[in-house]
C-alpha cells in the first residue's frame, strides 16, 4: 500500500528522537520512498491526461452518466495520488530534519566522534557489569570509591573507603539530547553538512574570543557542587579547589562550573 515505507522511515525516526546516538541512515528505505513517488508521478501524469480527455468529451456534448462516473473515478484517483506524493515528501523531510537537528546539537557540544562513540561503548559495558553483580546500591560491591575537593587537599588522593556502606544516589539517565556520532552511520550529504557546520560555529567563536563561551551549558545549574562518576581515564585535572586522577569508574564531588568541559567532552557524567 502507498505510504507504508514511508510510515516506517517516520517510525525509525520517532525512535532515535530521543536516543544520544544517531543510527545507520535508512537509505536503502529512502531509496525506496522516491522511487514509489516518481511511480506515483507517472501515475499522475497518466491521469491528468485522462482527465482532459474526459473534458473534451464533456465539452463536445456527450452527457452521458458513464462519463460523469468515469470523471468522479478520475479526480478520486488524482486526489489520492497526489496527496501520497505530497506524504511521501513530508516524510522525507521529517527524516532528515530530525537526523540534520540531532548533528546540530552534537556539533555545539564540540566533542570529537570518536572519543564520543568510546565513551558510549564504556557506557554500555559499565551497564552490563552492573546488571551482572550489582550489589545492593545498584552497583559491583567494592568498585566505589568517593573523592571530595576541598581547599588546600588533593581531592583524588581522599579515600571514601568508609562511605561504601551508604546507599548511593542512583545514576541519573541518559538525557535526551545527543552526545554521541558514529560519522560511519552518515550519508556523504550528511558528513559534509556536519563538517561545514562545525566550521561554521568555529567562524563565529573567533567573533567573541574569550569573553564569551558559547560551548557553555544553556541550563542553570540546581547546585554548585555535583557528585560525577569518570568514564574514562584522563590523566590529573587541577582546578581551584584542588586536583585529582580521572580513572576510570572512579567517583568525586566536585564544583559543576569545574567539570563542565569534561562532561561535554564525555570523561565525567553527573550522578
Amino acid at each position: 500500500m502507498y505510504g507504508d515505507q514511508a510510515n516506517k522511515l517516520v517510525l525509525d525516526a520517532k525512535r532515535f528522537s530521543n536516543l544520544p546516538s544517531i543510527p545507520m541512515y535508512q537509505s536503502d528505505l529512502v531509496r525506496d520512498i522516491v522511487k514509489e513517488t516518481n511511480d506515483l508521478n507517472k501515475d499522475s501524469e497518466y491521469l491528468l491526461n485522462t482527465m482532459e480527455r474526459l473534458q473534451n468529451e464533456e465539452e463536445n456534448g456527450e452527457t452521458s452518466s458513464q462519463l460523469v462516473e468515469d470523471q468522479k473515478i478520475n479526480q478520486c484517483q488524482t486526489f489520492v495520488t497526489h496527496l501520497s506524493m505530497r506524504r511521501n515528501k513530508r516524510c522525507l523531510l521529517a527524516y532528515e530534519k530530525v537526523r540534520s537537528d540531532k548533528l546540530v546539537e552534537f556539533s555545539w557540544l564540540n566533542v570529537d566522534p570518536m572519543d564520543s562513540v568510546a565513551v558510549g561503548n564504556d557506557m554500555e559495558r559499565l551497564g552490563a557489569s552492573t546488571a551482572g553483580g550489582a550489589g545492593p546500591s545498584g552497583r559491583p560491591s567494592g568498585s566505589d570509591s568517593r573523592a571530595s575537593t576541598t581547599t588546600g587537599t588533593t581531592a583524588g588522593t581522599t579515600n571514601a573507603t568508609s562511605k561504601n556502606s551508604m546507599t548511593l544516589p542512583p545514576a541519573k539517565s541518559i538525557p535526551n539530547f545527543t552526545t554521541q556520532l558514529d560519522t560511519n552511520n552518515l550519508n556523504h550529504f550528511e558528513q559534509d553538512f556536519f563538517k561545514n557546520y562545525q566550521d561554521l560555529i568555529m567562524n563565529y567563536r573567533l567573533k567573541f574570543g574569550e569573553y564569551l563561551d558559547l560551548m557553555g551549558d544553556l541550563q542553570p545549574p540546581t547546585d554548585i557542587f555535583i557528585d560525577v562518576r569518570c568514564l574514562k581515564d584522563g590523566g590529573d585535572v587541577t582546578t581551584e579547589y584542588g586536583s585529582f586522577n580521572l580513572i576510570k569508574d572512579s567517583q568525586f564531588y566536585v564544583r559543576k562550573s569545574d567539570v563542565e568541559r569534561l562532561i561535554q567532552q564525555g570523561y565525567l557524567e553527573e550522578i
